[in-house]
């Protein structure tokens, strides 16, 4: 649905996971396995995978100033279940949060979102404020204030529809 560029490091997981589910048109990605294949899911992982794509969503909204769409299981609720362990470089001594053996979906998202919030990207992915839409982007705007993943498209229907609600 977006024109945007792909977000920074693991936040393209996260963004693909959230964009898995059209709102519009009700298509779920998770529904067939060549949707769950890029992730690793089985059939029978869909639906802890439906939860956690929730619980993202409901955050990314809150990034972009938004109350959730529906009452979810609180992402740190859920990421506080990921085992993750600390990886060392010795080259340089940097150190960052990683899945364990690669670990399950849960993990690598969880991973992503540390990796996100050491690097200060993670505020920036977002979820589109238009209630059809709610589709993940990276606000690359300077002042960091997005609301749209599509400009051209719910962008230019929220304008439109305060446009004809002043009664022009």
């Amino acid at each position: 649905m977006s024109e945007r560029s792909a977000p920074p490091g693991g936040l393209a997981l996260v963004q693909d996971l959230v964009n898995t589910l059209d709102i519009e048109t009700g298509g779920d990605a998770l529904d067939t396995a060549g949707g769950r294949e890029p992730f690793g899911l089985t059939e029978g992982d869909a639906g802890s995978a439906r939860e956690l794509r929730e619980s993202l969503r409901a955050t990314l909204l809150a990034h972009a100033g938004h109350p959730p769409h529906r009452e979810v299981t609180p992402l740190g609720d859920l990421l506080a279940r990921a085992p993750l362990v600390v990886t060392v470089d010795t080259a340089d001594g940097s150190a960052a949060l990683a899945p364990v053996d690669d670990g399950p979906l849960l993990s690598r998202i969880a991973a992503a979102v540390a990796e996100a919030v050491t690097a200060g990207t993670w505020n920036r992915l977002k979820a589109c404020e238009a209630v059809t839409c709610h589709w993940a982007y990276y606000d690359r705007s300077p002042a960091g204030r997005g609301r749209w993943c599509s400009m051209q498209v719910c962008g230019a229907r929220a304008k439109m529809r305060r446009y004809r609600a002043k009664g022009a």
